[in-house]
């Protein structure tokens, strides 16, 4: 605690002592009344204002806490300013039936209202939209009590006798309310929430003992303002300030999982039994005959009122009620599809991790018939040969070193190993694929059609992976070619925003059956081959789709990210493949 929060502390003592000095050694008079009066008037005004620092440190929920604890204070401390004005000022007692008497009423309201914030514990914004209606239910049942038992003595047949006796009963009432909250936020909390709760239900049980023992004096005859009877009343008040300035809670963090649903149960409960219970009123209302005629009319006119108020606080209640389960299940259903979603990447990623491990049984069974045949190849080029067995023996060994190329990449593949990427130009890997596919397509009597464009930029990725792509899906469309008909293959690059496209198109088919027109799905016959380009696609954070067009022709497209960067000298090996072909039309 800080030099001045002790000084403040001393200077409140000091104002106590004063008040006990006075209440044992002055006889009752105007003197003793003026004094205690606005000793009591200070005591709460100090009160009230150490909370005021608490209130600006803190945020949200904490500081509408602190914010209701000094409106509570700062109504009992516009109470006591109403005694000052009449014992003061006017000089004589305060009445009988006072208007100011809803403020003391009301001056625990706010302390509930901040009990029911439950700062203490974490926010749910759906139970704190609910738990806020179903307190205002509350309250306005409880300010309806107060119209119903206290003002008809007060305004329709003014009775002191019986609006004293009513008044009591129910501020009495209203305090064990408070009472009870506080044991339960205290039973609720722990650590320094749990010595703010103790301390704030020492002080409002100390001034519930003092208002039963002012009551009783006053039943008596022997109360008067700055007796001993005020001493426990003094007591709370200065009780406040040691509150204020020893107070160091912090607000509550956490998920809404760590939330207790049976207080927000328990509050929605009270709300609707304060709503049956209107009619009950209204049947006492009309048969208590000890009541006179004004106050019957008057009490059955306030609880159609009331039952109205109230009536349409339930129905906004359960419409937020609805809205609620209304996004509560548009999220389960968006909770469905996204777990929809994830089994079938699930099953993707399975049907890949087969592929890797057969990709990988496979191509190591490869690997010693291709080390063989570039063997071979070495060894017919150094026997005397002519030219064109010499050219011929050439070709053989660069494709051997070629495939040797693409079976490392498979196994790279296989065991998801991530592989060296470097700039790739994807029109010199379209020209390459096609130019190795060119037996193939010869053979079948297809036209191959490109256009590349010349300002693609490049990719960033590996070669060989890369050629493997652009192979499979040329061999993907002349298969369905060969098996469907068709004459005419295109081959196009082109750039789209960020991306870099290569697309395979066919003519319309002979017979295009298979998936719907513009379906993405692949047939079975070639779900392994396109399975595979989408696993290496994947590491190079692009992706391919086939689409069925109208007229029956296929397209693949293949996209990748472009690289935008200024062309560099290459070091050691170039990262491009060589160009096998650059004729422009493929006939």
């Amino acid at each position: 605690m800080s030099n001045r929060s002790k000084l403040w502390l001393a200077v409140v003592g000091a104002g106590i002592v004063t008040f006990l000095v006075a209440a044992a050694t002055q006889p009752q008079s105007f003197r003793l009344t003026a004094l205690t009066d606005i000793l009591e008037s200070l005591l709460l005004l100090s009160g009230a204002l150490s909370f005021v620092p608490l209130a600006l440190r803190s945020h949200g929920r904490l500081r509408l806490f602190w914010s209701l604890l000094i409106l509570g204070v700062g109504l009992w401390f516009s109470y006591q300013l109403c005694w000052v004005y009449f014992e003061v000022v006017l000089h004589r007692q305060v009445p009988d039936i006072f208007t100011g008497d809803v403020i003391l009423f009301l001056n625990l309201v706010p302390l509930m209202a901040a009990l029911a914030l439950r700062p203490h514990v974490p926010r749910d914004e759906y139970a704190a939209r609910l738990g806020r209606l179903d307190f205002a239910l509350l309250l306005v049942w409880w300010f309806y009590l107060y119209v119903l038992v206290v003002l008809p003595w007060q305004y329709a047949v003014p009775d002191v006798a019986a609006y004293n006796r009513n008044l009591n009963a129910l501020y009495s009432t209203e305090k064990i309310a408070l009472l009870l909250g506080l044991i339960a936020s205290w039973l609720g909390s722990k650590d320094a929430w749990r010595r703010l709760y103790g301390a704030l239900f020492g002080m409002s049980l100390c001034y519930a003992g003092s208002s039963f023992l002012a009551n009783w004096a006053i039943a008596r005859g022997v109360y008067y303002s700055g007796s001993f009877y005020d001493i426990p009343l003094a007591f709370a008040m200065a009780w406040l300030t040691w509150i204020g300035l020893s107070a160091r809670v912090e607000a509550a963090e956490g998920s809404a999982r760590e939330i207790r649903t049976g207080y927000g149960v328990w509050v929605a409960r009270c709300s609707m039994i304060a709503v049956f219970s209107l009619p009950l009123f209204a049947v006492w209302a009309m048969s208590d005959s000890s009541a006179p005629r004004p106050i019957r009319i008057f009490r059955i006119s306030l609880t159609l009122f009331a039952s109205l108020l109230l009536g349409v606080m339930v129905f906004i209640r359960q419409q937020l009620l609805d809205l609620e389960l209304v996004r509560m299940l548009d999220h389960s259903r968006e909770s469905v599809d996204n777990l929809k979603r994830l089994q079938a990447q699930i099953l993707q990623s399975e049907k890949l991790a087969s592929i890797g491990q057969f990709v990988g049984g496979a191509t190591h069974e490869l690997n010693n018939p291709i080390t063989a045949m570039l063997g071979y190849a070495d060894l017919l080029l150094s026997t005397p040969l002519s030219t064109e067995q010499k050219q011929l023996a050439s070709k053989i060994g660069q494709h051997v070193r070629r495939t040797k190329q693409l079976v490392a990449s498979l196994i790279s593949f296989a065991k998801q190993a991530p592989v060296p990427k470097n700039p790739v130009d994807l029109n010199t890997l379209a020209r390459t694929a096609a130019k190795l596919t060119q037996p193939q397509w010869e053979a079948m009597g297809i036209v191959v059609n490109p256009h590349f464009d010349p300002q693609l930029p490049k990719v960033l990725g590996d070669s060989n992976q890369l050629l493997q792509v652009c192979l499979q899906v040329i061999g993907n469309c002349l298969h369905v070619m060969a098996e469907r008909g068709g004459r005419t293959l295109s081959i196009r690059t082109q750039r789209a925003s960020d991306r870099s496209l290569l697309e395979i198109a066919t003519e319309a088919l002979d017979s295009p059956a298979g998936p719907s027109q513009n379906s993405t799905e692949t047939d079975p016959d070639d779900a392994l081959g396109l399975s595979a380009c989408q696993g290496i696609l994947q590491e190079h954070h692009g992706q391919i789709a086939r689409h069925w067009r109208e007229d029956g022709s296929i397209l693949l497209r293949v996209e990748l990210p472009s690289l935008e960067i200024a062309p560099v000298a290459s070091k050691g090996k170039d990262a491009t493949v060589p160009v096998l072909w650059q004729s422009q039309p493929y006939a």
